[in-house]
């Protein structure tokens, strides 16, 4: 899930402790530092923090200076990603300089009464968690079509403004795109998602967007310039492509609350339009999240249904397009694994939990998805060079072809969702909004600068040794 949390839960190790022994000052560090890391996704502990704040927890969205329908008077200095942070009142000893908390009362335990008495018949969470996994397989599949069809249509044979041998790569438009509604659905209004399903919101912030967006691809095609001999264009393309989707998710950030100002203001001065609480639109009930749950498997029953036919009659007939299908038909197994290591953001490291500002998860997942990119990419390369043994031994293709369209469609589906841009732009844009901006640039070449050298070891080494042979 693209936004950051703070979670009190019991044995948990990500929920920090408030002690009358703790300098505010550190206290405030130590929840800034998880709060970022965790700004873009928690995983599955999102599942368990959900369900315990559905049981009286306070929500808050960290873009309303002041939330009066909470009860909550909060200062949004250190959570400017506006996304929704989770405030027990009873964990809360002594006032924080940078969070500061009224609660009214008598509403607050009207809306607990009323939470409590809507989740009396509460979804298991095996079933929670198996209608999570389906809800990311869908928006997953998804996410690939519109990188595939953003990635055609900005491509040469269309619009020609992405090339393969230009600081603008492929899966530039999709990174933009995708951090763009990242600003939209992961920081501005995923509070406002979680208020209808939760799992709707980690579907289309941790399946869809995280989808859409891929790092893999963007460092390859870095890896496939540098072994031209075009290393500055790669470099640029690495600049040059943080610098647009950050811009991008920024833009996001900004246009959304501007769209929910004017909304807010349209409600206000509407005599006519008086909406329900948010909570009678919530996703909740055993009905419901069954129903929710069979349209999912009916759809990823079908995306793949039809995915695995034109994969069988397109691989069969030699066609490009094949490697859409077989992209589709493994990209879950990617978005779960990413999903499952976004776990340990905001744990750090040890015991003790050093380093909690760095997303370990992400990280993680972003460099080894854009090594094991680099080795297929090699795996392709021997193929070009004509080696049967290699291509044989490795893939069991048919011929050279076949292999290309198998290996392109496990980087263009596995990998390219196993990565992912939307979630590290997030992390990336709150640490630039923290009190330690360093972090932000600190972050992003702990993840791009080990990508690309392991990628020139496993790739372009390879390459340049059997191009000089």
């Amino acid at each position: 899930m693209e936004s950051s949390h703070i979670h009190s839960d019991t044995g948990e190790r990500h929920s920090p402790s408030f002690s009358h022994q703790i300098h505010p000052q550190t206290l405030d560090d130590e929840i800034e530092s998880e709060a970022v890391s965790q700004a873009g996704d928690i995983g599955d502990r999102q599942i368990s923090s959900n369900r315990y704040s559905r049981s009286g927890s306070l929500q808050y969205s960290g873009d309303d200076v002041m939330n009066v329908e909470d009860g909550v008077v909060c200062d949004n200095n250190v959570f400017s990603t506006s996304s929704p942070v989770f405030l027990v009142p009873s964990d809360v000893v002594s006032p924080l300089s940078t969070v500061s908390m009224l609660f009214s009362t008598d509403k607050n335990q009207t809306l607990s009464g009323q939470l409590l008495k809507e989740n009396q018949s509460e979804w298991p969470r095996l079933l929670e968690y198996i209608s999570c996994l389906l809800h990311l397989a869908v928006f997953g599949i998804l996410g690939v079509f519109t990188r595939y069809f953003l990635q055609k249509l900005f491509g040469p044979t269309v619009a020609g403004i992405t090339s393969n041998q230009s600081v603008l790569y492929l899966d530039l438009p999709s990174n933009v795109v995708g951090s763009f509604l990242m600003g939209w659905l992961g920081v501005v209004f995923k509070g406002d998602i979680c208020q209808v399903s939760d799992l709707l919101a980690i579907g289309l912030t941790t399946g869809y967007l995280g989808s859409l967006t891929t790092f893999s691809g963007w460092n390859q095609k870095m890896l496939d310039l540098s072994v031209k001999g075009q290393w500055v264009t790669a470099v640029l393309g690495f600049l040059v492509g943080l610098w647009i989707v950050a811009e991008s998710l920024r833009t996001g950030v900004e246009t959304a609350k501007g769209f929910r100002f004017l909304l807010k203001r349209f409600t206000m001065n509407s005599e006519s339009v008086k909406p329900n609480p948010r909570w009678n639109y919530r996703v909740d009930g055993f009905k419901q999240h069954l129903m929710v749950m069979v349209m999912m498997v009916l759809l990823l029953g079908f995306l793949w249904g039809v995915s695995g036919t034109l994969l069988r009659k397109r691989l069969y007939d030699g066609n490009s397009n094949a490697q859409l299908w077989l992209a589709c038909i493994v990209a879950p197994p990617g978005v779960w694994a990413r999903w499952f290591f976004a776990r340990f953001n905001g744990l750090g490291l040890g015991k003790k939990g050093v380093l909690k500002w760095i997303p370990f998860g992400t990280l993680l997942v972003n460099v080894s998805a854009a090594s094991v990119m680099a080795a297929l990419s090699t795996v392709k390369k021997e193929a070009s060079f004509q080696n049967p043994k290699t291509i044989y031994f490795l893939l069991n293709c048919v011929n050279t072809k076949k292999c290309d369209i198998i290996v392109t469609g496990i980087q263009f589906g596995l990998l390219g969702c196993l990565s992912t841009v939307s979630t590290f732009i997030a992390e990336y844009h709150a640490m630039r909004e923290s009190k330690y901006p360093w972090r932000a640039h600190a972050y992003a070449a702990i993840t791009i600068l080990p990508s690309f050298i392991i990628g020139t070891l496993i790739y372009s080494i390879p390459v340049w040794t059997k191009v000089h042979h």
